[in-house]
């Protein structure tokens, strides 16, 4: 390598680690302008939690409806608000909308009544309802046992 070569590659480099120099200078210069975020005052509030009335259907015993809701404290903005709410039109509406059960299945058809019945645990209580803690249903099974005629038995 001539004299010539070696002072280019040298010069090269030295151009090379200057511009990295500046690079890092530049990026450190860049980290250092950014200022922190203080960190946002958390407000406490003494509002109370929300305490909801049962849903009150707006016709007959199902279906749209309202509930009332309230809540206690000096600083509140709100403590009364209205809010929509919806009572299912089937069988369940009677242990109450904001009552949900978890059912076994259905069980064997009662001869007898011509029944199935089956039993519901509770599993939330919406709005702090008021549920009771097992339920049990029952439903018609059509088949209802006949008595057998009794007497001679025609044949053809």
């Amino acid at each position: 390598m001539s004299s010539q070569q070696y002072q280019q590659q040298r010069r090269k480099f030295a151009a090379a680690f200057l511009a990295l120099i500046f690079i890092l200078a530049a990026v450190d210069t860049a980290e250092a302008g950014k200022k922190e975020k203080p960190e946002k005052k958390v407000k406490k509030s003494d509002c109370g939690e929300w305490q909801w009335s049962v849903c009150v259907p707006t016709s007959g015993d199902c279906g749209l409806g309202t509930r009332e809701g309230t809540r206690t404290g000096a600083e509140c903005k709100q403590t009364m608000k209205t809010q929509r709410c919806k009572i299912p039109c089937n069988w369940k509406k009677q242990f109450g909308a904001e009552c949900k059960y978890q059912f076994q299945a259905w069980g064997e058809c009662d001869l007898n009544t011509a029944l199935k019945t089956r039993t519901g645990s509770l599993k939330r209580a919406l709005h702090n309802a008021d549920c009771q803690k097992t339920v049990t249903i029952s439903k018609p099974s059509g088949k209802l046992t006949k008595p057998k005629p009794q007497g001679k038995k025609l044949s053809f």
